[in-house]
């Protein structure tokens, strides 16, 4: 009776697989590039165009560009608020305006969120008579940024019947630590407008 229950079970397994091997899931690669619209939540395609947008109106403002004609001035990138109701990597945000910023030869940037190790660095370099005096990095030398760069997200959702409009607003400045004058200011709006159909999909 045995050998019979473990035949049929093992002969269902071998029936079934064809069928689980039908299921198995897809990976494919895509366009990093292409517009997403998959919901009304903040997504890549967002992201691109808000740092492409700031971005390119800082680097045109015509104070900005006399100011990095000669010289390439040090600025650094504070966290971006986030007042919006959806949880949002802002970070992400930053760090594309960011490599843009740099990689428009027009500024240099310190890292404000590599301070803690940077200090730990330091300190190792300094007291735990490992590293050669001559070496070492002098405490003391690092170039202060002239400029910040920081902003917020915010949004506002409305919802009638089957139709669910999203708008975001996005403000960047870039501030003058030295003067405390907002240099530049820049704000890029996003709509989105999601319909249900009368299947509900």
């Amino acid at each position: 009776m045995k050998r019979i229950v473990v035949a049929t079970l093992v002969g269902a397994a071998i029936a079934s697989t064809p069928f689980l091997s039908g299921c198995a899931n897809k990976v494919a690669y895509g366009d990093a590039q292409a517009v997403e619209t998959v919901n009304t939540d903040f997504g890549s395609t967002d992201l691109q165009q808000i740092a492409a947008k700031m971005t390119d109106d800082m680097l045109a403002f015509p104070p900005v560009v006399q100011v990095t004609q000669q010289r390439r001035p040090v600025i650094f990138v504070d966290k971006i608020k986030n007042k919006t109701t959806e949880h949002i990597d802002t970070e992400s945000i930053t760090d594309t305006i960011q490599t843009k910023v740099i990689n428009s030869g027009k500024f240099r940037f310190v890292d404000m969120t590599a301070v803690k190790q940077v200090q730990e660095q330091l300190d190792f370099q300094t007291d735990s008579g490992m590293v050669n005096p001559q070496t070492a990095v002098k405490i003391g030398q690092q170039i202060g940024a002239e400029y910040m760069l920081y902003g917020n997200m915010s949004s506002i959702v409305k919802q009638s019947g089957s139709t669910k409009d999203v708008y975001y607003k996005f403000t960047l400045k870039l501030l003058h630590l030295q003067s405390g004058i907002v240099e530049w200011q820049g704000e890029k709006e996003i709509r989105k407008t999601k319909t249900k159909s009368l299947l509900g999909m």
